[in-house]
């Protein structure tokens, strides 16, 4: 071997990108320099016949055969074309497990995936195993939302110093538990009672979301008066407030005669969200927040519900979520 040729064996042993490279590179150059391939394999720690094939690989391919790594992927089983129509199918319809799409993928381009296989692929296509978005069914067009959100901001920038902003709805916490996860001896089952009977609780209330307080109520059943008697709560929570905007939704009782006949004398303003758009209503993630940790903790017995007496009331603080807060 020639001073040229170990000069470019050298200069891309210097510029060798990982090990592997550069023991190959390197087997090659000690070989070149005289060295014999049983000296070659004791120095680098390898066979003689790796050495032997490492010469024979730059013999027949040069410096780039030493350069390119044994492992070549497999070709992909499918084309570009079917890779782009099963992207268009799966931004259609939802597959509920990796087998599902590995079924219509043969039905359609008769190429077979294992399981495995098809999850491998899903995840280098950059889907992610998750649950769907559920949306109510019959929410409003984008557009509508869209105007409620802009009317909203407008609000904030032109309301006065003491003016407040508050979302409005009742919430009704479940009486049975909701089961969560727990560590159990394996083939056995930890029992739980469920509780019988269909009692709940009925609080009503509302979200400051710039100051993260809530004025809630306990009552035996929401309607036109548990309402009012939450206004009076809310302008005695708010008394320097001289306009004080509440969104809601749109039940009945909101719009019944006697709430009318209250508002008509009061410094609330009550609005209404459109129809079917409880995304809107931000006091829905201070309902989820407030309730989700206790709904799924695991319990040993049935917990009885608490009955609170009718048309008690309390103003409460609470740290919300950062995403939450952001609204």
């Amino acid at each position: 071997m020639d001073k040229q040729e170990l000069a470019g064996l050298r200069a891309a042993y210097r510029a060798a990108r990982n090990a592997r490279e550069a023991y190959r590179l390197n087997a090659v150059i000690l070989l070149g320099s005289g060295w014999s391939p049983s000296e070659v394999a004791a120095a680098l720690l390898i066979d003689d016949d790796t050495v032997r094939n490492h010469f024979k690989r730059y013999k027949q391919g040069g410096i780039a055969a030493l350069e390119r790594m044994n492992y070549v992927g497999s070709e992909a089983l499918l084309t570009a074309a079917e890779v782009a129509e099963l992207h268009a199918h799966l931004q259609q319809a939802l597959h509920p497990s990796a087998a599902s799409v590995a079924r219509w993928v043969k039905e359609h381009f008769r190429v077979h995936y294992t399981d495995s296989g098809m999850t491998a692929l899903l995840h280098r296509l950059g889907y992610r195993y998750k649950k769907p978005k559920l949306l109510p069914g019959k929410a409003p067009a984008p557009e509508v939302q869209e105007d409620f959100v802009a009317d909203y901001k407008k609000r904030k920038q032109n309301k006065g110093e003491h003016d407040a902003i508050l979302f409005k709805d009742a919430t009704h916490p479940r009486h049975n538990p909701v089961l969560g996860g727990g560590w159990i001896k394996r083939g056995r089952c930890f029992p739980l009672k469920n509780n019988t009977g269909r009692r709940r609780l009925n609080i009503n209330g509302v979200i400051d979301v710039e100051t993260m307080h809530a004025v809630i109520r306990y009552d035996d059943t929401i309607d036109a008066a548990s309402t009012i008697a939450l206004f009076e709560q809310i302008e005695v929570a708010y008394p320097k407030a001289a306009t004080i905007t509440v969104f809601c939704d749109n039940a009945r009782y909101y719009r019944s005669k006697a709430v009318r006949a209250y508002l008509e004398h009061s410094r609330i303003d009550l609005q209404f969200l459109p129809p079917y758009s409880p995304n809107l209503n931000l006091i829905e993630r201070f309902w989820n927040s407030s309730s989700a940790k206790p709904c799924t903790t695991a319990i040993t017995k049935p917990l009885p519900i608490t009955r609170l007496p009718a048309n008690s009331s309390s103003r409460t603080s609470m740290r919300m979520p950062s995403s939450y807060a952001r609204c």
